[in-house]
């Protein structure tokens, strides 16, 4: 960026771990502009009128020059501050940014948004000087509308180069979160030769595995432990033996991640040749980038051994695989022990693959510390650093304790005995959930023969046995006899204090069979009028066959008890007679002289005061109802249709209005805080 200043050596360590998934879109030129422009509205004034103070007029057009200034600064500032600087990165993220979207064309766009920023700054700078001298409101609101026109065009000329960096971020946000300082692995060789299967196999990634070239496209990234660190392996595309500028991009995209990270390099070898490619092009082509591999640990691995074996090789391809063994035995491979033989596996049937993944960490661990000790800080640390030797007190010797259950053990195993294990009789005896593991039969006791004994329940430190009485049971019986023959004896002695009534006569018991006879009828005759909802005297022909149920049988019956029907007798009279009446006589009498109707007039039933006048029914038959039952229930399922029209405040049926949701006075124009519900 012009005029920019190198940032300070933390700021260059954290731009090495750069999230690319935080860089904010870039949108286009026409929202770029939309945004910018709305926001202006909404953030300043909006009302004008000729009549202010022309310094006041002044002051409202140059406070949305500069507002909208600010925003184009801000919202472009953003937009360079998070794309990183190619020259700030890490060696691998800028190699890598040039193969994948060219640098120069990168650096060009990022520059071209740069000068955008300060060209819309000096035409913000330049009209508001001239706002200043604006005579009128007319020429200020022309020269506030040219300012926001040139910064538009500004920014419409530079849509090509917000489409190109918004395709980049969208990529960018795509690539892997690689750690070029952290422990790596980096696998390489010619296309499907193995290395996604090895990946699959270490780590939990999940890259895909097809069984033609190139379907690795791009660095992948996995994370697997070894020896309680983290390990990061990176799965890169296939690389084809030829000159370097007649590479593509996904070949580079290797060769970038050889030159520049800390790894230690994997280089798989297809022993069967399945991958199209044979032993002479895969050992040729390991020449060719063998610079690459320079001060980086160097694993050679055989891969697909289940299909070839080592042993099947002619002498050529032996020779050539020799070759590639011995670029390992240079100072920069660092190999541990004498074991010069190339390590063997087959990823299809996971046999040795994690002998290479050890033997990967073990080389690079061995690096970085031989590197530490190569340093000048390292004879620094070594200087405070006391290695305290033990010097023996006497001669006697003091051999290792080996329990003797532990010798006799590795004497049944070296005898052939097996030893059955609890998951063993587990399995035999039922499975989990049916088998309960013996626990005693482990227990270290002076005598075997205590093992299964019962374990004593110590409280307070005493035995709980030592205090349970034997015939405990025998004694709750006879405790439990006891208190039944008290209670015998209670109830005897209550029905002896309680006075004894006289036994009735006949007379007296016929009477009052009869009462609790009566009393019974009037009991279900109750339930049965209010279970029917009426309290009419009605009796069904079905249930009076023989019409015994009337007026004089009544009559009987209650003189019979000793009672006075003549009031009752009315009464039913009176209702078989009509179903609208008067108070009747026995009534008015009971009630008292001064509540007797004079004029004969007709007095309205509690039942029609209780009705509603408005849906008052009336007690006759008609309508095409064949009964005031059939009307009662008429209007009920009319009522009960109503009640959801009724609850949308809806009229009918025909209703169809639709209130407003948002009306139009409410809901328009610019309001400030507290003006949302009134305007």
């Amino acid at each position: 960026r012009v005029g920019a200043r190198s940032p300070p050596v933390a700021a260059r360590r954290r731009a090495m771990q750069y999230n690319f998934k935080k860089i904010a879109s870039v949108p286009a030129a026409s929202d770029f502009i939309d945004v910018v422009l709305s926001r202006t509205q909404r953030q300043t004034p909006t009302v004008v009128h000729a009549g202010y103070a022309i310094a006041r007029i002044r002051q409202f057009y140059m406070r949305k020059v500069k507002y909208t200034q600010q925003s184009w600064n801000e919202k472009l500032s953003r937009i360079l501050e998070d794309f990183p600087r190619v020259d700030d990165v890490h060696p691998f993220y800028s190699d890598l940014l040039n193969v994948l979207y060219d640098k120069d064309h990168y650096k060009l766009a990022l520059g071209q948004l740069n000068t955008a920023r300060a060209m819309i700054d000096k035409i913000a700078k330049d009209y508001v000087k001239l706002l200043k001298y604006g005579d009128s409101l007319y020429r200020c609101k022309q020269l506030k509308r040219a300012a926001l026109g040139r910064m538009c065009t500004i920014m419409k000329k530079h849509a090509a180069s917000l489409a190109y960096l918004e395709q980049v971020r969208q990529h960018m946000s795509r690539l892997p979160s690689i750690d070029p300082n952290t422990r790596s692995i980096l696998v390489c060789g010619y296309p499907n030769v193995g290395k996604s299967s090895f990946m699959n196999k270490v780590t939990r990634a999940d890259v895909e595995v097809q069984p033609y070239a190139f379907t690795t496209k791009s660095i992948y990234v996995g994370h697997t432990d070894y020896k309680y660190l983290r390990w990061q392996v990176l799965d890169t595309p296939g690389i084809l033996d030829r000159p370097l500028d007649e590479r593509n991009t996904i070949e580079m995209q290797s060769i970038t991640a050889l030159a520049h990270l800390r790894a230690v390099v994997l280089y798989i070898v297809d022993i069967s040749e399945q991958c199209g490619f044979s032993i002479a092009q895969q050992a040729a082509l390991f020449h060719s980038i063998k610079p690459l591999f320079a001060n980086k640990p160097l694993v050679v691995a055989i891969n697909k051994i289940d299909v070839r074996k080592l042993e099947d090789l002619s002498a050529e391809d032996r020779a050539l695989i020799d070759g590639m063994r011995d670029a390992m035995r240079g100072p920069a491979a660092m190999q541990l022990g004498d074991d010069d033989a190339l390590p063997i596996m087959s990823t299809l049937s996971e046999n040795g693959v994690m002998e290479v993944k050890n033997r990967c960490c073990d080389l690079l661990l061995a690096h970085r510390v031989e590197q530490k000790l190569a340093s000048r800080r390292a004879g620094e640390v070594m200087n405070r650093l006391h290695v305290a030797t033990p010097v023996p007190r006497d001669s006697k010797q003091r051999p290792a304790f080996i329990p003797s259950t532990l010798e006799a053990s590795r004497a049944r195993k070296a005898a052939g005995e097996k030893i059955v294990t609890e998951k063993e009789l587990q399995e035999q005896n039922g499975g989990a959930g049916v088998y309960s593991a013996d626990l005693r039969k482990r227990y270290m006791l002076e005598n075997d023969d205590w093992k299964y004994d019962i374990v004593p329940e110590i409280y307070n430190g005493k035995n709980v046995a030592d205090f349970i009485d034997p015939e405990i049971e025998a004694k709750l019986a006879e405790l439990e006899r006891e208190e039944d023959e008290l209670e015998a004896k209670w109830e005897a002695e209550r029905m002896d204090r309680e006075p004894q009534e006289a036994d009735l006569d006949e007379d007296e018991r016929a009477l009052l069979g009869e009462v609790r006879t009566r009393r019974n009828k009037l009991v279900a005759e109750h339930r049965r009028k209010k279970a029917a909802g009426n309290n009419n005297p009605v009796v069904p022909r079905k249930v009076d066959h023989e019409r015994k149920l009337n007026t004089k049988n009544m009559k009987s019956s209650l003189e019979s008890m000793g009672l006075d029907a003549t009031a009752a007798v009315e009464r039913a009279r009176s209702r078989s007679r009509v179903v609208k009446r008067g108070r009747s006589m026995g009534a008015d009498a009971s009630m008292g002289a001064d509540d007797a109707n004079e004029d004969g007039k007709k007095m309205r039933t509690s039942k029609s005061r209780s009705k509603s006048v408005a849906k008052r029914v009336k007690d006759e038959v008609g309508g095409g109802l064949k009964s005031v039952d059939a009307t009662l229930r008429a209007t009920k399922m009319a009522d009960k249709a109503q009640r959801k029209r009724n609850k949308l405040a809806k009229s009918g049926e025909g209703d169809r209005t639709i209130n407003t949701k948002l009306p139009k006075w409410l809901n328009s124009g610019k309001r400030g805080n507290g003006k949302t519900d009134r305007r």
